[in-house]
């Protein structure tokens, strides 16, 4: 049975601390900078147009605390630690902020947090956070994220990854002969419905192109065919995962993928057709034709054309791969893309900014596909600077309301799951005493199922959220994880801050509140807490440990503002 941790008067005091999202933080008006960079300055020109085009006024500069925090939970995945926080809003250097995106993205001592930020993220993308957990699954989700965290810790460019992902041969297993992680992202893909579910991730993840609408019948708002569909799946025809079992099982030990001579619908290797059914009955043929128009031979002889291959060459020349890769991460920085979903380029969904995605994509490919270059363009272009208070002059710009992103305030939204995990564990300076990588992904797994649900659809997709619902809301104030991170004994976080003789108690309370929100607590909620510590009859530990309880429970701890 689910209890509150807290004598209900006591509770009700500390959650009073926050009844509000975002406080009003002061806010300097400076115009958005560029900071020499051609790319952001472009960035800054394109998005003010729109202002003016739809008579908008940006919000105010976020301050540099709430800059900072959004800043480490975007590139590397957690918020700031106090010291780190302190560090930055301390300084008085005019480039600071470049100065930080650059530490995070080059600096030694983060190369490891941002390579599993992105591998996590990655992963996510690529087979969900379930993938790798169903019975006898063929993809291995630990093998994926050794390829993933080797390719974010070198920094090896996007489409290199792509075509790495989409031309995989080799086992699934690390340890295992002949391991290549890569092959986890069509491990499960490739042997159900003919490769469908291989042709429809592929195209939609990397191109923003969601051929499976088309088939099994022609798209109903633009010009594709079905035939697009099957002349894109027959790239995938040659490919195979192979099972192997435990010995003396039905039980899947791993799975190799291989490419295999392909035979053809009618057996005629020559020409390796496929066949499909068009809705009134009649069966046409296709043969591999990437989605511009470029044939490729029509041979199904692995040793006259590997067509996974030349699919591989195709996309990472296409000019959808860079406006595909810009889109994504403008939406994981700005929290919504130029078009919705995000994944969907294709003629029918016109995007916000259709000139910016376009100069954004080739600024991407120009740039050899270096992420980290791209990061750099979004994160210090002027609407990530901004307040997510929305002003009477901007109110408008809100996506929730089904009007396209104007960008005019920084939008608000829940941190990730992961984030949360993470952000808890460097609050409490847990993080310091953690195990080794593999310890912390299991541990984190199990904290995260909790969240994963599985709605099918037509690409073997999940759902999955952390939405504030009342069971995730009460999973918060009692889980082991809030109960640990509260922990007042000797030893924890609690207790040292509590014991801090350098420390008065209205130090110790803006302490708590920087090292969960980014900021000082305000006058109003140093009266609610030391009003705790009269309740607690001079108990620092346990006033506190209410305080901190409410802090980590509040609305603005969890979303990334």
């Amino acid at each position: 049975m689910l209890t509150i941790p807290r004598a209900i008067g006591t509770w009700v005091i500390g959650v009073a601390l926050l009844v509000v999202v975002c406080p009003t933080w002061a806010a300097d008006n400076a115009v958005g900078q560029d900071y020499g960079i051609p790319q952001v300055k472009e960035i800054n020109r394109q998005i003010r147009a729109a202002w003016t085009d739809y008579e908008l006024k940006p919000s105010a500069r976020a301050t540099d605390g709430e800059w900072c925090r959004r800043i480490y939970l975007d590139v590397i995945g957690r918020i700031p630690s106090v010291t780190e926080l302190d560090a930055f809003v301390g300084s008085k250097d005019e480039r600071k902020r470049p100065k930080l995106v650059a530490k995070l993205l080059q600096g030694d001592e983060y190369i490891e947090e941002y390579a599993r930020n992105w591998t996590t993220i990655w992963t996510n993308i690529l087979i969900g956070r379930s993938g790798g957990s169903e019975r006898n699954s063929l993809t291995n989700r630990e093998g994926l994220q050794k390829y993933l965290r080797d390719t974010f810790a070198r920094n090896k460019p996007y489409d290199r990854m792509v075509h790495d992902l989409v031309t995989a041969t080799g086992t699934n297993t690390p340890g295992s002969e002949g391991f290549n992680g890569a092959v986890n992202f069509l491990a499960m893909k490739v042997n159900e419905e003919k490769a469908t579910l291989a042709t429809a991730a592929s195209t939609r993840v990397f191109l923003g192109l969601q051929v499976q609408c088309t088939q099994c019948h022609n798209h109903p708002f633009n010009e594709w065919k079905q035939q697009k569909f099957w002349e894109v799946n027959a790239f995938f025809r040659q490919t195979r995962m192979l099972r192997r079992f435990v010995p003396g099982t039905r039980d899947v030990s791993s799975g190799e993928l291989v490419d295999e001579d392909f035979g053809g619908e009618s057996g005629n290797a020559d020409e390796a057709e496929i066949y499909y059914e068009l809705r009134n009955g009649l069966v046409k043929v296709a043969y591999p034709v990437f989605i511009d128009g470029t044939e490729i031979s029509r041979s199904g002889f692995v040793s006259e054309v590997k067509r996974r291959r030349e699919f591989g060459d195709l996309v990472i020349k296409s000019e959808h791969l860079g406006k595909m890769i810009s889109n994504r991460y403008w939406g994981h920085f700005l929290g919504y893309g130029f078009t919705k979903p995000i994944d969907d380029l294709g003629p029918h969904n016109v995007a916000s900014h259709p000139e910016l995605l376009e100069y954004l994509g080739k600024q991407i490919a120009d740039s050899s596909y270096d992420l980290k270059e791209l990061i750099r363009w979004i994160v210090l272009s002027e609407p990530y600077a901004l307040s997510s208070r929305a002003t009477a002059s901007n109110e408008s710009d809100d996506p929730q309301l089904g009007e396209a992103p104007k960008f005019s305030h920084f939008y608000l939204r829940q941190m990730r799951a992961e984030e949360l995990y993470e952000s808890l564990l460097v609050a409490t300076e847990a993080h310091k005493t953690r195990g080794s990588y593999e310890e912390q992904e299991e541990a984190k797994g199990r904290w995260l199922a909790q969240f994963v649900t599985a709605f099918g659809n037509d690409e073997g997709e999940e759902q999955t959220t952390f939405n504030g619902s009342i069971p995730q809301a009460l999973m918060l104030f009692n889980g082991d994880l809030i109960k640990q991170a509260t922990d007042s004994s000797k030893g924890s976080f609690l207790e040292q801050v509590a014991k801090n003789g350098k420390m008065r108690n209205s130090a110790k309370i803006h302490h708590l509140f920087r090292a969960a929100l980014g900021r000082d607590a305000t006058k109003q909620e140093v009266t609610i807490a030391n009003k705790l510590l009269v309740a607690r009859e001079g108990d620092t530990a346990a006033a506190l440990q209410d305080v901190w309880w409410a802090v980590l429970n509040s609305n603005e701890f969890i979303i990334n503002h």
